[in-house]
This record gives structure tokens, sequence and C-alpha cells, in this order.
């Protein structure tokens, strides 16, 4: 029994000693040549040991000239690895806590592409989609002139047409479904946020479509009428046309029926 105790105390003791002069030997390492030996890995290309030797200079040499460039390539680390969520907020940390930083523009950048590749398709979740176009709006404010505008641009155009397009397509479903309220819910919402998408005029369309199965008549025609001043060059045309002679159909069907149930009623 004295012997095992004897033996965990020499085992604990000796981890202790190791322990003790591994954290003497990051103490002692200048900064200069932790920096230096981090950007080495990372240049070769070994990313996982230039990701632990980023973060000590991060860690033990806060405020150094060195903490904002280690912030950054322990970012660039994880994004080049594909860890774009843990590249994300690494990006997140530079830029907030060190603004003033040369970095800080290219990390602004760098946190909404992250969410830019993690954005599904359209049938999916959207919930990177729109962290991608808040943060490259951010990132727009912050930096103006920044060459990156143009493509920051362009992708916030390509995301919101993805966004447009799911609530485009959560409206057929509930139609289908017979849900014409909700439908129309959502047709309307895309009509309003995202009223610069290649959707609105289909989205025009099938509002119309759920306030004539609402017997909604003359709501239906006046959302036509909007499409087609709003759209006088769509592809909807015939679309619009077989609408139209459906709503003049169903309005006299319904009318006739109402003047029916009076007629019941009154006999």
């Amino acid at each position: 029994m004295k012997k095992n105790l004897l033996a965990v105390i020499t085992v604990g003791m000796s981890l202790f000693i190791i322990s003790c002069s591994s954290t003497k030997e990051v103490e002692s390492i200048p900064v200069e040549e932790r920096y230096a030996r981090a950007k080495a890995l990372f240049d070769n290309e070994n990313y996982l040991e230039a990701i632990e030797e980023f973060k000590i200079v991060t860690v033990q040499f806060q405020g150094s000239d060195f903490s904002d460039d280690a912030q950054f390539y322990l970012a660039e680390c994880r994004f080049i690895r594909g860890e774009y969520i843990l590249a994300s907020a690494e990006y997140d940390n530079l830029s907030r806590l060190m603004p003033n930083s040369p970095f800080t523009t290219i990390a602004r950048y760098k946190r909404a592409e992250s969410f830019y590749l993690l954005s599904p398709k359209s049938q999916l979740d959207q919930k990177y989609t729109r962290y991608a176009v808040d943060n490259f709006q951010t990132y727009i404010e912050y930096s103006p002139t920044d060459s990156l505008v143009g493509d920051a641009e362009k992708k916030i155009t390509e995301l919101t047409e993805k966004l447009a397009q799911k609530m485009f397509d959560g409206g057929k479903l509930y139609f289908r479904m017979e849900y014409y309220k909700a439908a129309n819910s959502y047709f309307e919402k895309l009509i309003q946020d995202y009223h610069d998408t290649q959707f609105v005029d289909d989205g025009l369309l099938w509002k119309a479509k759920c306030q004539t199965e609402r017997k909604n008549f003359a709501d239906a025609e006046q959302t036509l009428n909007e499409l087609r001043t709003k759209f006088p060059e769509t592809d909807l045309t015939e679309e619009i046309t077989e609408l139209q002679k459906k709503i003049l159909e169903d309005k006299a069907e319904y009318e006739e029926d109402q003047r029916s149930r009076k007629l019941s009623v009154n006999e």
C-alpha cells in the first residue's frame, strides 16, 4: 500500500516538474521568436501546430505588437481548415478587441465570407445566409471604399435571392396545402422584404391566387393590376391572363351562390 502511494506521489511530482518546465519554456521564448515560429508553421501549411503557437502569442503576449497579427493568422488557420464557425469567432475577436488593427477590415470581410461558405441550399434553414448578409453589410458600412466591397455586394445579391426563393417556396407549399391565408402572408413578406429580387413578380401573381381562393376578388384584381404596372415586360403574361379569367368565373359563381342563398332564406 505504501509502495503504491509512493509511486503515485512520484508520478505526480514528475508531472508537476514537467509542467513547470514547459511553462517556463513558453514564458522564456520572446514574443518575436514565438510569432516567427507560428508564422513559419503557417507558411508551411502546418495549420494545427500553428494554431497552438498563435494561441500562445494572443494569450501570453496580449497588447504586444504581434497580438493582432497572431489573432488574424489564428483565424486564417481555422478558415483554411474549413472550420468556418470557429474562424468567424476568431475574426470577430480581432475586429472587436483590436479595432485599430490594420487587419480589422479584412477580418470583417472574412467573417462574412465564413458565413457565406456555411450558407446551405435554399430548401434548408437559412440562419447562416442571414448572418452572411448582415456581416457583409457591416463590412461595407465600416469600409465603403475597400477593394472587396464590389465582391461583397455581389454576394449580398446572391444571398438575398436565396432568401427570397426560400420565402417563395414556403408560400407555394402552404398554397398547395390549401392554407391560403398563411401562403398569402409569405408572398406579402416576399414582396415587402425582397423587393429587389427576381421573385417579386411571381410573388404578386401567387398573392393574387391566394386572394382569389379566399374570395377576395377585388383585392386579387388590384394585385394583378399592380403586377402589370410594375412589371410590364414580365414573362408571366399568360398566367396573368388565365388568373384574370378564373377571377371573373369564380366571382360570377360566388355571386350566383350568394343570390341563391338569399332566395333560399327568404323562402
